[in-house]
């Protein structure tokens, strides 16, 4: 039996279409459409209209089958093995385009009508991560931040130090309590090691039951002396050893509105230009109020960082969190003994 003419897989070209008149095969061609959808086989091509899909519509119980033959007639005598082989592939195509169109239409609306669900898209390796929102910018907090590049913070005794020019966070400084060092170093005169020309070390004095600030300050100042010009961790002498010191300056002081008391020395050393050395010493603002000491190191000479630097930093020492208490020499606020 001769096929109805149709569209059909073009045996020459099976990547396309071939109009069959019934008869014999004609010289219309035309890329395959989508499956499913459209008129009956039987239409024949017209000028200026689009071809007709290649296959009807499946309906339930119905093979979908599209005969081929290799050279002949669609389905017609010759086919043989090929022709069954296409014709199980077309109607596998078919099956496919069906459950595809089965997944988007889910169901029915209350009205009967199809609703169609958009598929869950599946991200990939080749997707672009998705992009949140940034969080939004907390207020502008009204009190100095420990993050300020302007403030050193000392969290153990509850305040900060401000970070004057020429000075910097410490870094590869052996002792823990080191606050700020100025920056750069240098070698040391005598025995070759690394010194700087001056630093600032905050600690809280644990180990003596004496609570008043002068005599604290008084008691510490030889030590902060040693420590600072004699001998260094290791034993060594960077200056060579101590040859003299004497008294500069000393009284009650006001450090983050508490009040305190300081003394300061002038160091002469056996080698360099010796320095200056000050213990000060004011009760904590937080926890039990223990002691707070604060040991200033200055080189003296042209390269020593100027004196006016240990007043600034003094002055401008607040509890952490209030940006208001400060204080400073010769602004004392009440007894200190």
């Amino acid at each position: 039996m001769t096929p109805p003419p149709g569209w059909y897989r073009d045996p020459s070209a099976p990547h396309q279409e071939r109009w069959w008149d019934g008869t014999a095969w004609t010289e219309h061609r035309r890329p395959p459409e989508p499956v499913g959808y459209g008129p009956a086989v039987g239409q024949a091509p017209q000028t200026g209209q689009p071809p007709t899909p290649m296959y009807q519509p499946v309906q339930p119980g119905q093979a979908a089958t599209v005969p081929l033959s290799a050279g002949g007639a669609p389905g017609g005598p010759g086919g043989g093995g090929r022709g069954k082989a296409v014709a199980v592939t077309a109607a596998a195509a078919v099956l496919v385009a069906a459950i595809v169109t089965g997944v988007f239409v889910l169901g029915e609306d209350d009205g009967g009508s199809p609703r169609t669900q958009t598929p869950p898209v599946t991200a990939t390796a080749t997707d672009p991560a998705p992009v949140s929102d940034p969080p939004s910018p907390s207020p502008t907090a009204s009190t100095p931040s420990a993050d300020d590049p302007a403030l050193v913070e000392d969290q153990l005794n509850g305040i900060t130090f401000p970070l004057p020019d020429g000075w910097v966070r410490p870094k590869y400084v052996a002792e823990d309590d080191v606050m700020m060092t100025t920056d750069g170093t240098y070698d040391c005169p005598a025995d070759g090691s690394v010194c700087r020309h001056g630093l600032v070390v905050s600690r809280t004095v644990t180990a003596n039951a004496e609570s008043s600030p002068k005599v604290l300050a008084q008691q510490d100042i030889e030590d902060a002396a040693d420590d600072a010009y004699d001998r260094d961790l290791i034993g060594n002498k960077p200056f060579g050893g101590i040859e003299s010191h004497e008294e500069v300056a000393s009284g009650p002081v006001a450090v983050a509105g508490r009040a305190g008391y300081y003394v300061r020395w002038r160091v002469k050393t056996a080698k360099g230009p010796g320095g200056y050395v000050q213990s000060m010493v004011f009760p904590s603002t937080v926890g039990t109020e223990s002691p707070i000491l604060v040991r200033y190191v200055f080189d003296a000479g042209q390269d020593g960082p100027p004196l006016a630097d240990m007043d600034t930093i003094t002055k401008g020492i607040r509890p952490i969190g209030d940006a208001d208490t400060g204080g400073g020499v010769g602004s004392g606020i009440g007894p200190t003994d």
